[in-house]
């Protein structure tokens, strides 16, 4: 089994029907959600979401149609779990993706088939809503517009970077900034907390080439070269990854080194989301996961992206 040289065709539809909770995420409900008693900021959102939750699907008198929800927080403090528990608890009714999955779906479809098919469901889940590429920013917001003049109900969160923890505000002000056609529909949910993955520093595990050559033979996973990874993600539009990557459990990686452009980087980043959400483990040999992306790349524009890929990394990495 490999996945380099994979080329897998996904029509529109069945992009559509793939926008559902992924694995990692299959057993998330309001029940499992566990607040952090010293950050009531997590008990409160847990609130308003399971309110919202039921505005969206008609239990509560008062509803979600056309209204929107934004959650706002660090890495690791439950925000994708109340996305996923509200998407879960609308069921058919409701549809689930990252913020490029969206885009990548517009870009398939056009915009117009895209925003009739989203049209249909009762509630839009939008994770990792991302502000670092203007034209997407604006694509998506008026997407959001004309969901929400339909009566759809939408749901949002977005990361706020390790640095800037403890500001009060969160990214709240430059959601609401950058998206001033529908800003006025979302109720702001800012959550704190520590990442609940690492309560302390990042962890990777390094192993052995031997110890990756293993992967397929004790765990029937995938072994790969990662420079041969890299450069084949380049003929794979990010619309496919999840199909790329499809019933991969265990990934061998060898011969890790660092990312040379922000090109590859970015579909790295992809590569992890997807990788993430199928609940797949990384067993990695040669330079550390830790390090892939540049120290300019962290400092850089896209550094909510590659912070987010490196706590993920983390959490996936394994030894042998």
């Amino acid at each position: 089994m490999k996945v380099v040289g994979r080329r897998p065709m996904v029509e529109g539809a069945e992009l559509v029907a793939s926008l559902t909770v992924p694995p990692h995420f299959a057993d998330a409900s309001f029940d499992t959600y566990r607040p952090d008693p010293q950050f009531p900021s997590q008990a409160d959102a847990l609130s308003a979401v399971r309110t919202f939750a039921a505005g969206a699907t008609g239990r509560s008198r008062r509803g979600s149609a056309g209204r929107g929800i934004y959650l706002d927080g660090g890495f690791g403090v439950g925000k994708t779990h109340l996305l996923a528990s509200l998407a879960s608890d609308a069921g058919r009714h409701a549809a689930f993706g990252t913020f490029v999955e969206y885009t990548h779906l517009v870009g398939a479809l056009g915009f117009a088939r895209a925003r009739d098919a989203l049209a249909h469901f009762r509630v839009v889940c939008i994770d990792e809503f991302e502000l670092d590429d203007p034209g997407d920013t604006v694509l998506m917001a008026r997407l959001m517009r004309e969901l929400a003049d339909a009566g759809v109900a939408l749901a949002a969160t977005s990361n706020t970077l390790p640095d800037s923890l403890g500001e009060g505000r969160f990214a709240a002000d430059d959601f609401t900034r950058e998206i001033q056609a529908v800003a006025g529909v979302f109720d702001v949910v800012s959550i704190d907390g520590p990442d609940y993955r690492h309560r302390g520093e990042l962890a990777f595990v390094n192993s052995s080439p031997e110890a990756v050559a293993l992967v397929s033979d004790k765990w029937g996973g995938v072994v790969e070269s990662w420079p041969e990874l890299v450069s084949d993600l380049q003929h794979v539009h990010p619309s496919r990854l999840g199909a790329y990557v499809d019933g991969v459990r265990y990934l061998g990686v060898t011969d890790v080194e660092p990312l040379r452009d922000q090109a590859q980087a970015l579909r790295v980043v992809s590569l992890v989301d997807r990788l993430y959400e199928a609940d797949a483990s990384i067993v990695a040999s040669g330079a550390s996961l830790g390090e892939v992306f540049t120290s300019e790349m962290l400092a850089g524009g896209y550094r909510k992206k590659y912070f987010r890929a490196l706590s993920r990394l983390s959490a996936m990495s394994v030894g042998d």
